[in-house]
């Protein structure tokens, strides 16, 4: 069936399918223009695993979301297509995981680092390929004038796509919305952990700005990492972005200063533990506090509306709570749907 036939024949109004494609479109990989790319790892998860199982549970929800949306109208008619999970990732995380909760509990417990350090290495190394495997995969998408929005999985996950989107030499900012600022320089050893991800984003030359919103939760070393950036590190912590509104200001008017702190070329990272844990309570690392789901949506509608290009997106840290409550997938499924139409 052609590309115009598939799409004249859905009609959004049916009863969601379960076709094995996010939002159960009717998109093979070739018609799709924005293909959403599953990575199923969480090997350094920190606190509260599971973010590999996120990919499949939102994929599961998605299509029972209706598909109008105030935002984007016309979302339904975007030609969403799904790209396969490299297997050789998925297949490492399960043993790689196991040996890094190994790792995190001799460490928690006040082991010497050394004793560890061999295991530590077996991690990096196969972080490493993750990163190396999740970067070709992504280069041969775009290569093939695909949009990507990448679903992790734990933070670590978007690296590689990072640096796919950096080879074209052009610079590009990237919006990060988050609870943690991910600055930590190999956070328990793991040159790839979740929480290093933008300390590992700012080594590629092609980022001239990161823009952090809803940070909450921080260390000392990563604030002095900021204040010695030059501006390169611009943060809108949630505690501050609360307070102003406490104040009178609106919300559309802080949306706007943070926009303004981009530059012309906009990748958004958003780690779903920027939301209030009541929208996310089975991710990793939830933190008091955070945005409403409308005030992030709101946001990313005022990036989109700027004019500004967005030249990519990942979603991460969805852990799906159980398998009788799937509120963090419901979730994760909306803001994922909401993210492609944002790239389209």
């Amino acid at each position: 069936m052609s590309n115009k036939e598939t799409h004249n024949n859905f009609n959004p109004n049916d009863t969601g399918v379960n076709n094995g494609n996010f939002f159960g479109f009717p998109y093979s990989l070739q018609q799709a223009d924005v293909v959403v790319y599953p990575v199923e790892w969480d090997v350094t998860t920190s606190y509260g695993g599971g973010a590999s199982r996120g990919p499949k549970a939102i994929l599961d929800a998605s299509p029972q979301l209706d598909f109008y949306d105030w935002d984007y109208p016309h979302a339904w008619e975007n030609k969403i297509g799904t790209a396969y999970a490299n297997e050789a990732i998925s297949s490492a995380n399960a043993p790689m995981r196991k040996l890094a909760e190994s790792v995190i509990s001799h460490l928690e417990n006040g082991g010497d680092k050394t004793a560890v350090i061999k295991d530590i290495e077996t991690i990096n190394k196969a972080s490493r390929e993750m990163v190396e495997r999740v970067k070709k995969d992504t280069r041969a998408l775009l290569d093939d004038g695909k949009k990507v929005v990448l679903l992790g999985g734990d933070h670590s996950t978007p690296l590689g796509y990072m640096q796919s989107l950096a080879e074209s030499g052009e610079k590009f900012s990237i919006l990060h919305i988050d609870a943690h600022a991910d600055l930590r320089d190999a956070y328990e050893g793991f040159e790839y952990s979740h929480a290093s991800i933008m300390f590992n984003a700012l080594k590629i030359p092609q980022v001239e700005r990161l823009v952090q919103v809803a940070i909450r939760d921080t260390c000392p070393d990563e604030i002095e990492l900021v204040k010695k950036s030059g501006g390169r590190v611009r943060q809108f912590p949630y505690p501050l972005l609360a307070a102003r509104e406490f104040c009178g200001e609106k919300w559309h008017d802080i949306c706007h200063y943070i926009i303004e702190a981009l530059g012309e070329r906009v990748y958004v990272s958003f780690d779903i533990d920027g939301l209030d844990p009541s929208l996310c309570p089975g991710t990793g690392t939830p933190v008091a506090g955070g945005l409403t789901f409308y005030q992030a949506t709101y946001l990313l509608l005022m990036l989109k509306n700027s004019g500004r290009e967005i030249i990519g997106a990942d979603l991460n840290e969805v852990c799906p709570s159980s398998e009788e409550n799937e509120w963090d997938a419901n979730v994760g499924a909306r803001m994922l749907y909401k993210l492609c139409s944002l790239i389209s």
